[in-house]
């Protein structure tokens, strides 16, 4: 090959190695977590059922609708509906991440099945280990969250 292919291909290529790497880097997170194998809000668990049910329930396709770019199950029609009718009142905090990573101002999955209702709103966490942190100060860490949301996402 001449030597002027590598003199134009060698920046090229570093341009473009560095503008992908910059791109992917500054991905701001999505508002709502959903897992990369699907676009199901809360792991696909019927968020309304934490407060109807005192439990996490998985919801069904049968059950869905589309809000904020994500999916969100049900495991009724009625609970649908109340969700349809206010989103805000079930939704979990922090867009269902883990509410005690974005105390911490950084964010990890929410694990349906690590939950808490705290002054009739719902907060979600990583794992059993910390959601025995988030119970220690759930007071100092919804304050420390609320600090950091939505900025965490950037």
């Amino acid at each position: 090959m001449n030597r002027s292919f590598f003199n134009i291909t060698i920046p090229v290529l570093t341009c473009l190695i560095a503008f992908i790497a910059a791109s992917t880097n500054a991905q701001a997170a999505d508002a709502i977590y959903t897992s990369p194998f699907n676009n199901n809000a809360a792991g696909g668990y019927d968020v309304v059922a934490y407060f109807s049910d005192g439990a996490p329930v998985k919801g069904s396709a049968e059950f869905q609708l589309e809000y904020e770019g994500a999916n969100w199950r049900f495991s009724s029609a009625e609970n649908l509906a109340a969700f349809e009718a206010s989103p805000d009142a079930y939704a979990p905090q922090y867009g269902g991440y883990c509410a005690w990573a974005v105390s911490q101002n950084y964010t990890a999955r929410g694990n349906p099945k690590n939950w808490t209702i705290v002054d009739g709103k719902l907060y979600l966490n990583y794992s059993d280990k910390i959601q025995a942190r988030w119970e220690k100060d759930r007071a100092g860490f919804i304050a420390l969250a609320n600090q950091n949301w939505p900025g965490v996402l950037e």
